[in-house]
């Protein structure tokens, strides 16, 4: 099948200057899709690697096996032995070592860290590449990136897109009520991920494309609004989630990055997954922490409403930063994953103060109509507020297991994490960080 939302703008010369494409060859959507598993693998190949973990073997990839058993196809399993392994080197290794060279396609069964696993795999062994969803809980099943933990940090590596998505409604449908209530988390950031995506246009000039940004809003919307049916398991309602979250994971590869799907909400959320690696403290689902993360910036864009730039205390605040202390601060924060961030500065140079000065010339200039953005993206925090509490998703630090005094601290290192301009790099750069 195809969604006809992502072929709009597929191949079509685009107003943004590029040429949209994506690499899937197949969506197939509804109850009983996994039993299209054969006809899939023989159309790519004749031996396939399945690649699973404790829970998703028992969910999906013990039945994936006894198809292919049921026509005699070729196959090697393995099964990540663990119910929640962990996108790092370990989980890679482990992989590919277990990975048997004779296999000329992956088959991966399982949802985040699974597909990010896969996709890693069948990129570094150049097969191709089907990703059977066990739940509809997140949007990289159409991406072309994964989301690891590379020495301690988050990151976003390219990677490959599957070549067939394969979303059964009834598996999905059966997947913990938790994971369902992840994919709206996962989807509801994509407010903030628009908002930041155009603010950053403005100040930084970054590559922006409103056809993509509106086809995000169009898979947010429809996802929203079948998100009471969601976790009632309505099949209907599943299928439409699911099919936004597609519609979201392309639009990345649309854009050829990630900045449709995340903003600063993910960046809270990768350094709860920093933290949690070194210090053992504890994390939740992507698409959970995704959702505290889009209320809790949701509310600082508000605070943000109701301030003037004042050009000279910008300026002061930029002259007195004292760029080594924080570098200690982010180790003591989040430990060895810091140093990878602090690395990162060392080349991107954001604390400069002439690009400083810059990016606030065009800050105060375009002071309003950054605030006519915001006011047009996001929803209200009472707003989402009612949205998760529909859903029954945390809305707080404390709702997942964390003190929500570290969320200063959260914040200020976020604008380090990657090089998006984000919520806080605004106000660093507006000289508000520190009060706000």
């Amino acid at each position: 099948m195809s969604i006809p939302e992502l072929e709009e703008i597929k191949s079509a010369h685009c107003s943004c200057g590029k040429i949209h494409t994506h690499a899937i060859d197949d969506i197939i959507i509804g109850g009983g899709a996994v039993n299209h598993i054969c006809e899939i693998v023989e159309r790519y190949g004749s031996n396939a690697f399945v690649l699973s973990d404790v829970n998703t073997y028992k969910a999906a990839a013990r039945k994936v096996c006894t198809l292919l058993d049921e026509k005699n196809i070729k196959y090697t399993s393995y099964t990540i032995n663990e119910e929640t392994p962990e996108p790092d080197e370990r989980s890679v290794g482990s992989v590919v070592m277990h990975y048997d060279r004779s296999c000329d396609v992956i088959v991966a069964v399982g949802s985040g860290v699974i597909n990010d696993i896969g996709k890693l795999l069948a990129v570094t062994v150049d097969k191709p590449y089907i990703i059977v969803a066990s739940a509809p809980s997140m949007d990289g099943y159409a991406s072309a990136t994964s989301s690891m933990t590379r020495d301690g940090l988050k990151i976003s590596l390219p990677t490959k897109c599957a070549n067939v998505i394969i979303g059964d409604t009834e598996i999905l449908a059966a997947a913990p009520m938790r994971m369902l209530v992840s994919g709206i988390g996962d989807m509801l950031a994509k407010y903030v991920s628009i908002c930041e995506w155009r603010i950053s246009h403005i100040i930084t000039g970054e590559y922006y494309c409103e056809r993509i940004a509106e086809l995000v809003r169009f898979a947010l919307k429809r996802c929203a609004c079948n998100a009471s049916g969601l976790i009632k398991r309505d099949p209907k309602a599943i299928e439409a989630v699911f099919e936004g979250l597609v519609i979201g994971g392309v639009a990345m590869t649309y854009a050829g990055l990630s900045r449709p799907a995340s903003g600063v909400e993910h960046y809270l959320s990768h350094i709860w997954d920093m933290r949690g690696v070194e210090f053992g403290t504890p994390v939740d689902l992507h698409g959970i922490q995704c959702a505290v993360g889009t209320l809790i910036a949701i509310r600082y864009y508000e605070k943000l409403k109701s301030i003037r730039p004042n050009r000279e205390q910008a300026l002061a605040y930029a002259r007195g930063f004292d760029l080594a202390a924080w570098h200690e601060r982010l180790r003591a924060f989040l430990g060895k994953g810091a140093e990878s961030m602090i690395r990162l500065d060392e080349t991107e140079r954001k604390y400069d103060v002439l690009a400083h000065a810059k990016r606030l010339d065009i800050i105060t200039e375009k002071w309003d109509e950054l605030l006519k953005i915001i006011d047009d993206e996001l929803p209200t925090s009472t707003e989402l507020e009612s949205l998760l509490d529909a859903i029954g998703a945390p809305k707080s630090m404390q709702d997942i297991g964390l003190e929500s005094s570290l969320l200063p601290m959260t914040l200020a290192a976020a604008k380090d994490i990657r090089d998006k301009y984000v919520l806080p790099r605004l106000l660093w750069d507006i000289g508000v960080i520190d009060e706000i």
